[in-house]
């Protein structure tokens, strides 16, 4: 990823697998370089007094120009967030969303002032 990307782990260990994926559901931001200068990805698991299981939480923090774009799914009722895998693929899936929905608006103000 030519992105600089940061990951951090709260409430939960470090794990290489998911540190691994989050890098690999990273390299597709690469198409988005032009706008995004820098990620970073918080993989939370929120202490629940009264849930059985965790529900993981994958928050992306993207810096696009001189906006911040903060994309966090909120999991409280999805118990599809019990596995941080489906998390982290809400969470990416949301921030393309957002950088497409950004890139299409950047390309029309260009397209208006070129005309």
């Amino acid at each position: 990823m030519s992105v600089p990307l940061r990951i951090t782990f709260r409430n939960l260990p470090h794990s290489d697998a998911i540190e691994a994926r989050i890098r690999e559901k990273a390299q597709k931001l690469d198409r988005f370089q032009e706008f995004v200068t820098d990620v970073h990805v918080v993989v939370d698991s929120p202490h629940n007094h009264h849930h059985k299981g965790r529900i993981y939480t994958v928050s992306l923090e993207l810096h696009v120009g001189g906006h911040e774009f903060n994309v966090n799914r909120d999991s409280g009722k999805n118990h599809g967030h019990e596995d941080v895998y489906v998390a982290m693929r809400d969470s990416f899936e949301a921030a393309v969303r957002q950088l497409d929905a950004h890139a299409n608006k950047v390309r029309e103000q260009q397209r208006a002032r070129s005309v």
